[in-house]
Formats: structure tokens, C-alpha cells, sequence
């Protein structure tokens, strides 16, 4: 494992921003960021400033969440992967040739860097699912004063089973929220996925097909065969993800708990994955019981905290009205009612009274059969007309 700096050897392409501004000037970089705050969508868009994420993987979609964290200005941005640019990277987006040949973290940092300085960046080149690589990945995300995470969110951009694994193990011991992304190998569609620990399903509480059926993901790959990779799915699903971030970190809209992305229909799923009581992770049964006593507690302190609600006095309908008279919506009642209600979807209605069809109305309606002919039929209809 090595831990990188961005290279001195270019300065800041800008000074840095002690305080954030929503001044509208061509030299603000935050102005359009702030309008947010002052157009009632974010309370506090400066809250961003004092967030750290860190960021698994920096492939197709992680780089690209990396740069849009940047631009948006968050306190701290912590990056890991093992790989080196290559040129076969330049089909996605972020790197560029002239990066070829760097660690992917080592060429990030330079990028971002001069991007955003306000950001603090933190690229760690390792490793992750080795056993000393695990140990160093916990680390970089732990407090060492408290033992506690010092990170408000873990990002897995990653594309292996091995990888989602030890960052779910992590997050499970440090108690940390974390969103999952993955692209598919056809590279039309996609996925984000928020995991909180105890509160929603662990990446081991559903695993993928291929490992639930205990097959060694690593003997799919074949000599000379790759994935697909498209820079429009993988920046889409980068968008969503940093979207569902920027929501939970600065507290607006509807954090997603699950959204797929599928191109060929444009079709977007969204669900919620509840845990696994029998998931096969000890941490994460340990974590679903703690957060129920939580969530128990916390009922309990609400309901004790809320004022008693009497009951309302029931008060004369009318200081005149000796005869108890009242008014009430007129309102399909009887079978027509119901065979009306149950006959639309819900939350429809019909806008007219629905009238009674039994046997005995349809009976008194009906028009009487008879044996005269077309020709009979005309020559009445003719004679009418003279």
C-alpha cells in the first residue's frame, strides 16, 4: 500500500475559498451551488464542506463520481484502487492519455486537484481484498482516537464480488453507511444501492446468482475476453449515485434505497431490500437486532413525548336545530355503491350517481320482442313520416 500526494508541480488553478459565497459573479466557483440553498431545495449547501466520502474503485464510474464530489465542493474526498491507467481506460471518461502509465489514484488527485483545491484529497494505491490490504483499508477509514469512522459515506464503484465483500465487512464493523454501484458486462445497464447496516439487506444477505450457486466468479474470465464498457451508462450510473449522496449528506429529496437503470427500455426499478434474519454474516444479524431495539426505543420515547390528544367534545349541530337535523354528501349506498367502487381502480370514482341495475329494472326497461319483419318495420316507419 502507498499513500500519494497530488504532484506539487502544478499549482492551483485557482486561490482557495475560505468562505462560501452566493454572490453571482463570473468568479465564483460555488455561485451556482448556492443557488440551491437560496432557491429552498438544501438549507445549508456549506454543510458539504465538512463531509468526507471515500470513494472504492476509481474505474468508469468511480472516477467520474470522484470528479462530480470535486466540483461540488466536498470537505474531503478519500480515493482507493490498485490499477494503473491505461489505454484502454479511454473509452470511459475522466482519464486522459497523458495519464497513462499513473496510478489511477496518483492521477486523480493531480486532476481533481486542479479542479477544486478546496478539496482535501486522500488517494490510497492498495489492494483491498488481501488480508493486509484490509487492515490498511479499515485503518485509512477509522478515527485513531476513537476507533469510530471518520467518513459520513464509503462509495463502492468496484467490479468484483471480492471487493463489495470486504467493504461490506468493513462498514459492518465500523457501523457505516455505504452506497453500492456496479454496470453491467453488456454495459446497458446499471444499478445503485444504499446499504445501511442493520437497517437494510448486507451485500451477503441477497448474494449475486453467481456466488449464491458457489461458483468462483474469477473462472468466468477468459483470455482475451473483456466486458463491454460504455462512458453513457457508466456516467449515468455515476450521476445517480453522487445524486443519492448530495441528497443524503445534505439532507433533501428522497434518498433511492435501490434504482436500477436498464437503457434498452429506459426503465428505472426502484425497491427496498430488507435484511436477511438469517443472513449468514454474524455482524450483520448483530447489526439488524441493535437497530430494532433502536427503532423500539425510539417509538417509545415519541409516543411518551407527544401531548395526550382529547378527545373533541361533540358540540350541537345547530343552536336551533331541536330536531337534531344535519347535512351529509349525497353518496352512492347498496349494491350500486359497492359493485360501482369495486368496478374502477382506487382513488377513482364516478362523478354521477350510479343507478341500480337489477333483474327488475332491466325487466321494467326493456323493449319487447316481437316477430314483424324488416319490410313490416319500414313500411310502419314509412307511414309515420306521411
Amino acid at each position: 500500500m502507498s499513500v500519494q500526494q497530488p504532484s506539487s508541480q502544478q499549482a492551483p488553478s485557482r486561490p482557495r475559498t475560505e468562505k462560501l459565497s452566493d454572490a453571482v459573479v463570473d468568479t465564483n466557483p460555488y455561485s451556482r451551488l448556492m443557488a440551491l440553498q437560496r432557491m429552498g431545495i438544501v438549507k445549508n449547501y456549506e454543510h458539504i464542506r465538512s463531509c468526507t466520502v471515500a470513494v472504492v474503485g476509481m474505474g468508469g464510474v468511480g472516477s467520474v463520481a470522484a470528479e462530480m464530489l470535486t466540483r461540488c465542493g466536498i470537505g474531503r474526498l478519500l480515493m482507493y484502487d490498485y490499477d494503473k491507467v491505461e489505454l484502454a481506460n479511454m473509452n470511459r471518461l475522466f482519464f486522459r492519455p497523458e495519464h497513462c502509465g499513473m496510478t489511477k489514484t496518483d492521477a486523480a488527485a493531480v486532476t481533481l486537484a486542479q479542479i477544486n483545491p478546496d478539496v482535501a484529497l486522500e488517494p490510497f494505491t492498495m489492494n483491498i481484498t488481501t488480508l493486509k490490504g484490509f487492515d490498511a483499508f479499515k485503518a485509512s477509514l477509522t478515527h485513531t482516537d476513537t476507533g469510530k469512522s471518520r467518513v459520513d459515506l464509503v462509495l463502492a464503484c468496484v467490479d468484483n464480488y471480492e471487493a463489495r465483500i470486504t467493504i461490506n465487512q468493513v462498514c459492518l464493523e465500523l457501523g457505516q453507511i455505504w452506497m453500492e454501484s456496479g454496470v453491467s458486462e453488456d454495459a446497458v445497464s446499471g444499478h445503485i444501492q444504499v446499504i445501511i447496516p442493520g437497517d437494510t439487506a448486507c451485500f451477503e444477505c441477497v448474494p449475486p446468482l453467481v456466488v449464491a450457486s458457489g461458483i468462483d466468479e474469477r473462472t468466468l474470465k477468459r483470455e482475451g475476453v473483456c466486458a463491454a464498457s460504455l462512458p453513457t451508462t457508466m456516467g449515468i450510473v455515476a450521476g445517480l449515485l453522487v445524486q443519492n449522496v448530495l441528497k443524503h449528506l445534505l439532507g433533501f429529496g428522497q434518498v433511492t434505497r435501490y434504482l436500477g437503470y436498464a437503457s434498452l427500455q429506459d426503465y428505472f426499478p426502484t425497491m427496498a431490500i430488507r435484511p436477511n434474519p438469517e443472513c449468514i454474516n454474524p455482524l450483520c444479524r448483530q447489526s439488524q437486532a441493535a437497530f430494532k431495539v433502536k427503532a423500539e426505543q425510539e417509538a417509545a420515547l415519541q409516543a411518551a413525548s407527544a401531548p395526550e390528544e382529547a378527545a373533541p367534545a361533540k358540540a350541537d349541530l345547530h343552536e336551533a336545530n331541536e330536531w337534531g337535523i344535519e347535512v351529509v354528501a349525497d353518496e352512492p349506498s347498496g349494491p350500486a355503491a359497492s359493485r360501482a367502487a369495486a368496478a374502477l381502480p382506487q382513488g377513482l370514482e364516478y362523478s354521477m350517481p350510479v343507478a341500480s341495475m337489477d333483474a327488475s329494472n332491466l325487466n321494467r326497461d326493456a323493449v319487447e320482442s316481437n316477430d314483424d319483419k324488416l319490410e313490416d318495420l319500414m313500411a310502419q316507419l314509412n307511414a309515420m313520416s306521411k
